[in-house]
């Protein structure tokens, strides 16, 4: 994955404070994290395209890519898709592992 816009919005809105970076961080994981558990649940239309569209403006505001790019992905695609939710899990865990170098 490619972390270089996320790691650019962080340190843009962090500087070199470290702690401010990982609570930064913390706290988009903890968002993402939370519009994931609410799409995995999610079983109409509309529910699904707005949290959705919801974790792709998360995403967004934090320069993560490929987490914009599948919540897109999900957001056209049918409520409870379970290969979708397996791929912004796995790219939310991939962003709450990675350290900004």
């Amino acid at each position: 994955m490619d972390y270089g816009s996320f790691d650019t919005a962080l340190k843009a809105a962090a500087g070199e404070d470290s702690a401010l970076i990982a609570e930064l961080r913390s706290s988009f994981v903890e968002s993402a994290k939370r519009q994931l558990s609410l799409l995995s649940r999610s079983r109409c239309d509309a529910n699904w395209q707005y949290t959705s569209w919801r974790l792709k403006g998360l995403a967004a505001s934090f320069g993560a890519v490929r987490l914009m790019s599948l919540a897109d992905e999900a957001s056209e695609g049918a409520p409870g898709d379970p290969v979708v939710i397996r791929k912004l899990g796995q790219a939310i865990a991939e962003i709450e592992a990675h350290e900004i170098h």
